[in-house]
């Protein structure tokens, strides 16, 4: 008996042990989507994530897992970061690839805390609440901006921020976080890029730091020349250093993060990647510790899979449809959606007819890139495809609605109003001049839109259609090679959009937007 004991004991013990099979298992990309500059925490059993999105409103977006793997969106940070004409697409100016940049998430005695900077307003803004996921936030904000900062909460009591570009600074903050203390600024790292060698296009940046068995960890990107994105750890018994410092990964550009730890003791580090036009993903990392120091990877290389649940996919918490069907108490629009720009919020209305978002013209633009109120959400891949629907009757001459693609290098398809008439056509952008490649008399009010993206294996191309009836599909002007420009500094985005060139006050209905994680296109004319 105390022999089949045993046996049953080692079995059990086994079974403990062994790693779910590959399909149930997750996948890197955890998240095959623009979820850039990740900052990460754990709270008991749930962790939360911050990220860019730059020149989007609301900013700072806040996710929740409770695996690592499947995440949500559960608040952001601020509605409008700033009142000011680049962030309002006003009076020529814009706050494309910048806004707000990456972030620093931290939790400490029961209050949450996420800062970012902005160049746009050269600002650095602190965040705080003591409910992340329902809560208001209060904020403190002080100049200057401190370029791709890391906040951090000591053990004494003390709060810091360490920042900057290959030499990087540490300063202590006020009590109150409302600015850095004086004379408390110093040289952290002279020259945090020279583990990855002398010959460096990027320097040292993406600060993030942590404390581990009471040692001070500071994670760190560069981009050694001719080479790939690097990440770098340097390693210190104090926070004011001395540090010492040690390449820990370089595998297909996989770089800029941090460390978290799960509730049984495991580690990895959350990284992302740039992966064409999609944008930059995430990519999880297991960690073991060796000598003191964190080891990132299985011999030095990123894995394809993970010993974590499978994904359950990106809809509908990162990206979602939405019928625009709103019931009493219910927000106007899902946290899915986000604005290019501050919006102007006298013109645009969900549910002003039932079920469908109306967006107004309040004044004229020139192009696309210029207009306010265009709404968006992520794509995502490898494959995706986005559907509308529009009422047009209420368009007024020289107005254009419809579907975008929104990057610098934009597709449209839509409904152009001019001299009379009303027309479908496809736009393109892909040599940065907008040309219209291919327009179609309309003859009724209604048309259906499709735009499919392909980013497998970097493909980077979408494909635009239309309908008549919801049906019958048809493919309208030329494939779109998209293309990840620094300008825009963000993956391609899902946009609904409506501009006058003409007059101000016409409108459009969408009844819906559609998100799938495939594309069709073969199986449409």
């Amino acid at each position: 008996m105390k022999t089949l004991l045993f046996i049953i004991g080692i079995l059990i013990g086994n079974l403990t042990t062994v790693s779910l099979p590959a399909q149930e298992r997750a996948q890197n990309p955890v998240i095959h989507a623009d979820v850039p500059d990740v900052s990460m925490i754990r709270v008991g059993d749930t962790y939360y994530m911050s990220s860019t999105t730059m020149h989007m409103s609301p900013g700072v977006p806040i996710m929740k897992s409770k695996d690592l793997v499947n995440w949500e969106i559960v608040n952001y940070c601020y509605d409008t970061l700033e009142d000011v004409d680049e962030l309002n697409l006003e009076n020529g100016k814009n706050a494309y690839g910048r806004g707000s940049w990456a972030s620093s998430i931290r939790y400490h005695n029961g209050t949450f805390y996420v800062s970012t900077f902005s160049g746009t307003t050269g600002t650095t803004y602190i965040y705080s609440t003591k409910d992340i996921e329902n809560g208001e936030w209060e904020v403190r904000k002080f100049k200057p901006s401190y370029h791709d900062h890391t906040l951090f909460f000591d053990d004494d009591g003390k709060v810091y921020m360490i920042w900057g570009v290959g030499r990087l600074m540490l300063a202590e903050l006020k009590e109150d976080l409302s600015g850095v203390r004086e004379s408390t600024e110093q040289v952290l790292i002279e020259n945090a890029s020279q583990p990855a060698g002398d010959n460096i296009m990027l320097h040292a940046e993406g600060s993030q730091l942590f404390k581990v068995n009471g040692k001070y960890y500071l994670f760190n990107i560069t981009w050694p020349r001719d080479g790939m994105r690097t990440v770098l750890i340097h390693r210190a018994d104090k926070i004011t250093g001395p540090y010492e410092g040690q390449l820990a990964l370089q595998d297909r550009g996989i770089a800029q993060g941090g460390l978290v730890d799960t509730p049984e003791g495991d580690w990895y580090a959350y990284l992302f990647r740039d992966y064409g036009a999609v944008g930059r993903i995430p990519y999880l990392v297991p960690v073991t510790w060796k000598d003191g120091w964190p080891v990132l990877g299985i011999d030095g290389k990123v894995p394809d899979v993970l010993d974590l649940p499978a994904s359950s996919g990106l809809i509908p918490d990162i990206v979602a449809s939405d019928n625009f069907k709103r019931k009493k108490g219910e927000p106007d629009l899902p946290l899915v959606w986000q604005w290019n720009h501050n919006p102007d919020n006298n013109f645009l209305e969900v549910n002003r007819r039932k079920g469908y978002l109306r967006l107004i013209t309040g004044r004229t633009d020139t192009d696309f890139l210029t207009a306010r109120n265009t709404l968006t959400q992520r794509t995502i891949g490898p494959e995706c495809s986005g559907s509308t629907s529009i009422d047009v009757s209420e368009m007024k001459e020289g107005d254009f609605a419809g579907l975008a693609l929104l990057q610098k290098k934009y597709g449209l398809v839509g409904v152009k109003y001019e001299n009379g008439t009303k027309k479908i056509v496809m736009v393109s952008a892909q040599n940065e001049i907008p040309v219209e490649v291919e327009s179609l008399s309309l003859e009724q009010e209604t048309v259906y839109l499709t735009a499919e993206c392909n980013f497998s294996n970097r493909k980077d191309v979408a494909d635009f259609y239309y309908s008549l009836d919801g049906r019958e599909w048809k493919k309208i002007g030329s494939q779109l090679q998209m293309e990840y420009t620094l300008p825009h500094f963000m993956g391609y985005r899902f946009g609904l959009f409506n501009y006058a060139t003409q007059t101000a006050g016409g409108y459009v209905d969408f009844d819906y937007f559609n998100i799938e994680n495939q594309i069709t296109g073969n199986n449409k004319n």
